[in-house]
């Protein structure tokens, strides 16, 4: 089961927060079909935030037909976003954990790292626009 957490520095909505996560989990493979979200009651207790916020990621995810609510069962994976390239994952996360540890060794804290990647990612891909 996915595990939720929240960025408060990360200028993202913590109701967007859970939706990205609910879509990366189902991109990369880590939720299928039939899996179970957390109750509302549990994503309530273990991240300290009202209720209706994790209703509204839920319905924004019902609502891309992503999942769907059982009355009295909970919130269940309904399609999965993985596509062909899910095999190629692996090989590509062991460069990456690579890559972090260079940077680590380097001395960039997370902030760094993250601000880095996200310069080249986009950086990047405008060229490839270009």
């Amino acid at each position: 089961m996915i595990e939720f957490h929240l960025d408060g520095r990360s200028g993202v909505s913590p109701y967007q927060q859970i939706v990205q996560q609910v879509r990366n989990a189902l991109r990369l493979g880590l939720l299928r079909e039939g899996d179970q979200l957390p109750t509302v009651k549990d994503v309530v207790a273990a991240l300290a935030i009202n209720p209706n916020t994790v209703l509204k990621a839920y319905r924004e995810l019902e609502h891309e037909g992503l999942v769907a609510a059982r009355p009295g069962r909970g919130t269940f994976v309904t399609r999965t976003l993985t596509d062909n390239t899910l095999a190629a994952h692996g090989p590509l996360r062991q460069d990456l954990r690579r890559w972090l540890a260079k940077a680590r060794k380097a001395g960039l804290d997370d902030e760094s790292i993250e601000a880095l990647f996200l310069t080249t990612f986009r950086s990047a891909a405008q060229e490839d626009i270009a």
